[in-house]
């Protein structure tokens, strides 16, 4: 049985979300607005998927960052048409936008977090590493 990734999971429903009210601001003749928020909002869940199979934790990183900007972005728009005249507005879209800020950032905390402590580690053994040939070395 394969688990749910929660972030892939959530980032894909806001991606629909966005295709609707995309739809629903072009209806509105709201075109550029509509076309910024379709490509930020969708690339959040894009980079996300991609960031799944990252090359290395770095990459991992690098991706979920590219994530929590186009969410910021998507924020921005959001904001823009919640502060304009005659635009459709969704505070649920930004409710959830905001969640998935916050879900990212914590992600690439913990990854970076985990680099650190692998970083260290290979520092360590190193270390060992090279005590070891100097010990062997000056014949002690």
């Amino acid at each position: 049985m394969e688990t749910k990734n929660i972030i892939v999971e959530k980032s894909l429903t806001f991606g629909v979300e966005i295709v609707r009210f995309s739809e629903l601001l072009e209806g509105a003749k709201k075109y550029v607005v509509a076309k910024q928020i379709l490509r930020c909002g969708t690339s959040i869940g894009a980079n996300i998927f991609e960031a799944q199979h990252a090359e290395s934790r770095s990459d991992f990183v690098h991706k979920m960052k590219i994530s929590v900007k186009e969410a910021n972005e998507t924020l921005f728009w959001l904001s823009i048409c919640e502060r304009s005249e005659n635009y459709p507005v969704s505070s649920s879209l930004k409710e959830m936008c905001g969640e998935l800020i916050r879900i990212i950032s914590k992600i690439i905390i913990s990854s970076k977090g985990s680099m650190k402590g692998r970083l260290l580690l290979s520092f360590i053994a190193l270390s060992a590493v090279f005590f070891k040939i100097r010990m062997v070395l000056t014949g002690v």
